[in-house]
């Protein structure tokens, strides 16, 4: 567990760590792939989390009892909950997301938070959107931070790493439309005609989208920005846009 932490360790094992009473309690409901789990007793607060080791043990995970230190070294909280899970990471691929008539992916270059992409998850989740895309490398979606952020929804979206160059063929052979955001493009989201299936594409939180990327998108559009500040945080921007595409 402690070198779940790690993402080499994460890499090498397909594995991920998840923390918490109610992300544990989501991984089990959605009927998640958990392997392992440690709880401390004296440090469940409340009938729900009390009753999760039994649940896990009835659902077949190996399900262990350790001590509150043992508990405080495992976990990056100060205060942690009592009960940590080791989950086998069901990652996705361009040709096994469901493309239908209706579908709304975000698709993220290189994002370099990952609070930043768990609150993707799960805003995608809020939304009813198909699925996330996380191109060109960035951060691990399977860190610890990334799983806090998704509130579960690492359990019930697709996750897919590609490069940009693989994810431009697959959109060009599933009739994908690519939507771009820039904070130069003149048009508004909120007057771009969608069609879909649509990909919104996000770029990094530092460098935005390239020429390059760009110019493989069917539309550019911009967030508008009224006060001083120059732009908005990454997962904030998707919100407004994806609410925006699937009302």
């Amino acid at each position: 567990m402690r070198s779940l932490h790690e993402r080499k360790a994460r890499q090498e094992t397909g594995l991920f760590l998840i923390e918490g009473v109610f992300h544990i309690g989501a991984a089990l409901e959605t009927g998640a792939a958990l392997e392992l789990a440690l709880y401390a007793p004296t440090l469940l607060r409340g009938d729900f989390a009390q009753a999760l080791p039994g649940r896990l043990l009835a659902a077949g995970v190996e399900t262990l009892e350790v001590n509150e230190d043992v508990m405080a070294s495992l976990s990056e909280k100060d205060n942690p909950q009592g009960i940590l899970a080791v989950a086998r990471q069901q990652a996705a691929t361009l040709a096994s997301l469901p493309v239908h008539g209706a579908a709304v992916y975000l698709a993220a270059v290189a994002p370099q938070d990952p609070g930043n992409v768990g609150s993707l998850l799960r805003t995608l989740d809020a939304a009813g959107g198909d699925g996330l895309i996380v191109l060109e490398g960035g951060t691990d979606p399977w860190h610890p931070q990334a799983v806090r952020a998704s509130m579960g929804a690492h359990f019930t979206k697709p996750i897919v790493q590609a490069s940009f160059a693989d994810f431009v063929v697959w959109a060009a052979a599933e009739g994908v439309a690519l939507y771009g955001s820039s904070a130069k493009a003149e048009l508004d989201y909120r007057q771009a005609a969608y069609s879909r299936p649509a990909a919104l594409l996000l770029g990094s939180e530092r460098e935005g989208l390239s020429p390059e990327q760009l110019a493989a998108c069917t539309q550019v559009v911009s967030l508008p920005m009224r006060g001083r500040v120059t732009s908005l945080n990454l997962a904030v921007a998707a919100g407004i846009w994806l609410y925006a595409v699937v009302a």
